[in-house]
């Protein structure tokens, strides 16, 4: 990401964003059609930027360039990979999430037999593979072999851990047949400074679904732990239910880079907003 094609901004005065739109509708959001926009010909040598322009490969080089230029992203490198790889925020969370274990190369048949049971549930460090039923969930050796031999050759997973978790059916709900993970009772959730700034349905897209006063409690109580412990800025938290009626963690991911699902970006900003607000009246 290049710093030319970013547009810099002071939203509301109090939250400065580096912004540049990747053409996802559950991403991209026009903040000047419902914020006042300031873009300040003068501004300080340092500004904290949150970052909105989708994802990278290279989040190191490209909070560096930035930095050079006076412009510090609200994550660290180390902070971003606490939060988007499973690597480093699975140790934090580990009773909470499928147990998981991970390698540099796929390995062998034997060696995921000693540690899961079939299925098994397959994912990048970061990533699934486009949400692929096919390539995540796992059936059998002979499944696995041609997974293995996908990830290997591709260009982007293949630099990255494989994850092996343990397959936990989750609550099921109605949509329409397709070759992705199946839609499930999953709730994506946004943390702003500890604060959570917005929820909704992870599945919007696909189907219509709500949880009722307690699951909602008992869901945002376990993702309100759950931002405590990787504690960096700006968070989503995944939460869903399981076919027995738990909540676990599905994943956590730089709130910088993910999309809204089926959370309200207008009313999401507004509460950052607020937050930044009242924090510069205490100060």
């Amino acid at each position: 990401m290049k710093l030319e094609k970013l547009d810099l901004f002071l939203l509301e005065d109090v939250v400065w964003l580096a912004a540049h739109p990747i053409g996802l509708e559950s991403y991209d959001f026009h903040f000047e059609r419902f914020f006042a926009c300031r873009r300040p010909w003068q501004r300080p040598d340092v500004i904290n930027a949150v970052g909105r322009f989708g994802v990278v490969e290279n989040y190191a080089e490209v909070y560096q360039e930035l930095y050079n230029a006076g412009i510090q992203l609200l994550h660290t490198p180390a902070q971003y990979l606490l939060a988007s790889q499973l690597t480093d925020w699975y140790p934090l969370l580990q009773e909470m999430t499928p147990y998981s274990v991970w390698f540099a190369e796929p390995p062998t048949v034997a060696e995921v037999e000693h540690f899961l049971q079939w299925p098994i549930f397959v994912k990048a460090n970061r990533q699934t593979s486009r949400h692929s039923a096919a390539l995540s969930i796992v059936k059998s050796p002979n499944e696995y072999q041609t997974v293995a031999d996908f990830y290997r050759s591709n260009p982007v997973l293949q630099r990255q851990a494989l994850v092996l978790r343990e397959f936990v059916p989750l609550r099921s709900i109605a949509a329409p047949a397709t070759d992705k993970i199946a839609p499930s009772f999953e709730f994506r959730t946004f943390w702003w400074k500890g604060h959570c700034v917005g929820f909704g349905a992870y599945w919007a897209a696909f189907a219509s679904y709500r949880w009722t006063r307690a699951e909602e409690q008992q869901a945002l109580s376990l993702a309100q732990q759950a931002a405590n412990r990787v504690d960096v800025p700006f968070l989503v938290i995944d939460v869903a239910q399981t076919a027995t009626g738990a909540w676990i963690v599905i994943e956590c991911n730089d709130a910088q880079e993910s999309g809204y699902a089926g959370i309200s970006p207008i009313a999401l900003w507004q509460k950052i907003v607020a937050l930044e607000r009242s924090n510069l009246e205490d100060t």
